[in-house]
């Protein structure tokens, strides 16, 4: 270090990060998401939520399981629950490609998987450009849609994932009924 150096006052790091309150105003935190397709529409899950992406897998059906409870699956060694959101979401059913895939999420305090056409990329949406589901109407129901995200010229419906996979029969029960069933058990009266 040369003499100058010692002499120079000591650099203020606020002087260097000036930001305008206007700036503060303008920048936004950011919410990553995973996205995926069905039916041409983009939605995206929180980042947050998925446990793993994988392809598809035999699926044992369970009998008397909701339409949309396609049944279960074994990953490597664990039973997971697997939804079909095409048919949670009244959407017409199609065939499985190579693209169809089952995106493993943590719902409602259990593990389950969610059969979608295909897995599109994650996506920062910053949380001013998120906005709340607009009234479509009285014929149409968004209940299973929590939020619309804007990002550049694309519209992403953000589901709730913990409503849409929501444990209707279970919630409809005494929880004092359930009180000493397993896990498993419970999986199972879907």
């Amino acid at each position: 270090m040369n003499k100058s150096d010692m002499t120079k006052p000591p650099i203020d790091v606020e002087d260097d990060i000036n930001i305008t309150e206007s700036e503060q105003k303008t920048i936004s935190p950011k919410i990553k998401f995973l996205t995926f397709i069905l039916a041409n529409q983009q939605y995206g899950l929180e980042i947050l939520k998925v446990i793993e992406i994988i392809g598809m897998l035999p699926v044992t059906r369970v009998p008397h399981s909701p339409g949309y409870i396609k049944g279960v699956i074994n990953l490597r060694g664990r039973v997971i629950t697997v939804a079909d959101l095409r048919c949670r979401f009244g959407l017409e059913p199609t065939e499985l490609t190579h693209e169809t895939c089952i995106i493993v999420v943590q719902t409602n305090g259990l593990t389950m998987g969610i059969i979608v056409d295909q897995v599109a990329d994650v996506v920062d949406i910053e949380e001013a450009s998120i906005e709340e589901t607009p009234s479509f109407g009285s014929s149409i129901s968004a209940e299973y849609i929590a939020a619309i995200g804007k990002v550049r010229d694309r519209v992403i419906l953000l589901p709730d994932i913990d409503r849409v996979l929501l444990r209707n029969e279970l919630d409809r029960k005494s929880t004092d009924q359930f009180a000493n069933v397993s896990v498993m058990e419970k999986c199972m009266v879907f």
